[in-house]
């Protein structure tokens, strides 16, 4: 593949990693990068690239079939990320057409041999010779619905349209759909924190609307001001950042307070709760099922002169064995993952509508355990990065109805609010709870939900 360039062969290389064996794109791409010796610009390329196609798979999908007559379950793995690769540059990039498909075609060829490039090169060729615009009006009209036609446009799955659109409608704003649907496939600005008494925003920086420790990078690669302040200043997302402010701050903390963040890989929230339990006296301990994972909560921590205990338990065992233990708990739950597609836009081709039942079980189990771990007057927060109601109000329903008059809801949404630097426009849910839910469209942070239950 010497005729590939070497942004396109690490964006290809990715693309096929993600589909063969799970890989994280987020995760392998930068590795990649460096290992490759690309230059600024050519890793900027190679990321737009890896994104971008991701992002608008299932569009380019469509577009695909129409061009090749045929299903795209009918094409080669391998041949198939090529076609979509250089589809994403012939319809939403300025790469020369040329380039794009001769390229694309050369991948196509290492995948699957001459006959491979000959198909790719018709199939791209005639693409080029069209609009994306004349492109998403046929894909449209094939559409046999509504919401199937709204999942071409935007390249989300059905399930993930109608969940985003009753979870919205939970909160009487349905009418942003197609806002919440674009924003998903805006690649998000690199947002940064700095931990609360351990660093401070650096002077000039832009912070963020609502966290008060959040400020956004303005550009480039912030590994060398992470490497500075020793792990105290640090990419997180503004959401992460108000769901453990949340925990911290939803009461005044008595100083010598037990924590346990239960869910905590790969540990941003853990550590932002190590630096307001040293600033406040209180005790945090961790635990993250994975030992991978629990390896990356130990790193993020390395940057907060408080000792914490992590350990690396099913987090149903761990709370069954600290019964009535606990001031405050942070629940951050396995779940879809649904919240963060802006980020990790291969999270909506992974999961499907037969992976919330399991997920939602897992996560009751997890509350449920968190509950009977709080002391009397304890408090637990529910976290996801979702917004699919199954996996917050149901689970929180399902919790506080096991529960009865032992468990209490708190108002999360007011709990933001005090914390904040602005007014976070919080919707009230319909359900009357005092869940809060952030938004892409909305807050331009992940769709973190927050929920606040107080052992009585």
């Amino acid at each position: 593949m010497s005729s590939v360039s070497p942004a396109r062969r690490v964006a290809y290389d990715t693309l096929r990693a993600v589909e063969e064996s799970d890989a994280y794109a987020n995760l392998l791409l930068p590795k990649s990068i460096v290992r490759a010796g690309l230059s600024p610009a050519d890793a900027a390329l190679a990321t737009e690239l890896t994104y971008g196609t991701l992002r608008r798979r299932g569009t380019y999908d469509a577009v695909i079939a129409l061009a090749s007559d045929r299903g795209t379950q009918d094409i080669d793995p391998g041949v198939l990320d090529a076609l979509r690769l250089g589809v994403h540059q012939l319809q939403a990039t300025r790469v020369a057409s040329h380039a794009a498909v001769n390229e694309s075609v050369e991948l196509a060829r290492a995948a699957g041999g001459r006959g491979a490039a000959g198909f790719a090169n018709a199939v791209l060729r005639r693409i080029s010779r069209d609009t994306p615009g004349e492109w998403m009006t046929r894909i449209e009209d094939s559409a046999r619905s509504d919401d199937e036609r709204i999942g071409l446009r935007t390249s989300h799955p059905v399930w993930v349209v109608r969940a985003f659109r009753r979870a919205l409608a939970a909160e009487g704003r349905a009418d942003e759909l197609e806002a919440l649907l674009a924003a998903d496939n805006v690649a998000p600005r690199v947002t940064m924190t700095a931990l609360p008494g351990l660093a401070s925003v650096p002077a000039g920086a832009r912070q963020t609307p609502f966290s008060p420790y959040g400020f956004r990078s303005e550009g480039g690669d912030p590994d060398a001001e992470i490497r500075a302040s020793e792990g105290r200043i640090r990419v997180q997302d503004e959401g992460s950042q108000l769901a453990a402010l949340a925990l911290s701050r939803a009461r005044e903390v008595r100083e010598g307070e037990r924590w346990l963040d239960l869910c905590a890989g790969p540990g941003g929230k853990t550590a932002m709760l190590a630096a307001e339990a040293l600033a406040h006296g209180a005790v945090l301990e961790a635990n993250e099922v994975s030992p991978a994972r629990a390896g990356l909560v130990r790193d993020a921590l390395a940057g907060v002169p408080l000792s914490v205990e992590v350990t690396e338990q099913d987090g149903r065992e761990r709370t069954a064995s600290a019964q009535n233990t606990y001031d405050r708990i942070l629940v951050d739950a396995p779940c879809t993952g649904l919240g963060a597609l802006r980020r990790r836009p291969e999270a909506r081709w992974r999961k499907s509508p037969a992976d919330v039942p399991d997920l939602t079980a897992l996560q009751t189990q997890l509350l449920s355990g968190a509950v009977s771990a709080l002391a009397p007057g304890g408090i637990v927060a529910y976290v996801t990065c979702s917004p699919h109601l199954a996996e917050t109000a149901g689970v929180v329903a399902e919790v506080t109805r096991e529960w009865g008059d032992a468990v209490h809801e708190l108002n999360a949404r007011e709990v933001l609010t005090a914390l904040a630097v602005g007014e976070p426009d919080l919707a009230p849910p319909a359900d009357g709870s005092g869940r809060a839910q952030l938004w892409p469209h909305r807050h331009n942070t992940d769709a973190m939900s927050i929920s606040l239950l107080q052992r009585v």
